[in-house]
């Protein structure tokens, strides 16, 4: 992944921050305080730059709801989780999406989120936690208030490199599902770009999609990062209509398409958002995975993609 620098944020430390929190975990469902710390972007890579459409379908409707996935706010989080909630809510975003409970209790979560009139609709949990015993996942996610179980990253080891594999991964995603459905939740995917890496002439996260069962497996897109992959989220939306009730909005800027803060990019946010309704959308996290690194840090960069948002008609 790259922060608005351009500089990438190595595998190293990818590690240091699963070192740090390894050993926390929620004392009363033992679910480990990182739940999504796994999750980060493939290597850079040359990309075309996608270059926006013009706007279209505005109806001069707002973005509602706007929520933040917690992972851009990860060391304040390690720090002061309610501290952190509480600013998050002072900039005036409404909903959160969690990447682990950082050695809180379900229960002491759901009491931050109450007291800062705050909603977390849905959770990363790492693929490891998924395949096993759903129990205490479960349960956690029914004391807080999720909705959602998201599955937030492959690590290299557990992608496919042929066409079957990624066929035999859209099963295993729906075993997932039928379970976290008969739980009485849901359950969905979220994408980095090396889905978007073709084998031959296939793009496994067609293969992906076409493969698992859409009831049972939904898809929250990362918006920047199908970007990145040469994507356009408006041709996905149109293939696989209603599959997408979960998005990650984060910008891109310069010919590297590199990550920043939401408004300070070239992704036509009118063009893709005029399309929700047929995407299904009905949460909006921000994300800019390496936004400590930028100018402002964290706390600067979610405040300026809440007040972009905020104002956004489509």
């Amino acid at each position: 992944m790259s922060n608005d620098a351009g500089s990438p944020r190595t595998p190293q430390d990818r590690r240091s921050f699963l070192t740090a929190l390894g050993g926390a975990a929620l004392a009363a469902s033992g679910i480990s305080a990182l739940a999504c710390a796994t999750k980060a972007a493939s290597a850079n890579r040359e990309s075309a730059t996608t270059v926006p459409s013009p706007s279209s379908g505005a109806t001069g409707a707002k973005i509602r709801p706007i929520g933040v996935q917690l992972y851009t706010v990860r060391d304040e989080m390690q720090k002061d989780v309610a501290a952190t909630l509480a600013r998050v809510a002072q900039i005036g975003y409404t909903e959160v999406e969690f990447a682990g409970y950082f050695n809180h209790s379900p229960a002491e979560i759901r009491a931050m989120l109450d007291q800062n009139h705050l909603t977390a609709p849905s959770a990363h949990i790492p693929l490891q936690m998924l395949q096993g015993d759903l129990t205490q996942v479960i349960a956690a996610a029914k004391t807080i208030g999720h909705e959602y179980i998201v599955c937030p990253w492959l690590d290299p080891s557990q992608r496919g490199s042929t066409v079957d594999a990624w066929k035999s991964f859209g099963g295993t995603l729906t075993d997932i599902g039928r379970r976290v459905q008969g739980a009485g939740l849901q359950f969905a995917y979220h994408n980095h770009d090396f889905e978007f890496q073709k084998i031959g002439d296939v793009v496994p996260f067609e293969v992906l999609l076409a493969n698992s069962d859409p009831s049972l497996v939904k898809l929250e897109m990362d918006l920047y990062w199908a970007t990145k992959g040469g994507q356009d989220p408006l041709a996905w939306f149109a293939k696989y209509p209603g599959r997408f009730p979960l998005v990650h909005v984060k910008d891109a800027m310069g010919a590297n398409l590199d990550m920043t803060s939401v408004g300070n990019g070239t992704i036509d946010w009118k063009r893709i958002f005029a399309k929700r309704e047929l995407a299904g959308i009905k949460h909006y996290f921000v994300e800019h995975d390496n936004a400590a690194e930028g100018p402002g840090g964290a706390f600067g960069s979610i405040t300026a993609s809440y007040n972009y948002l905020s104002a956004l008609t489509v």
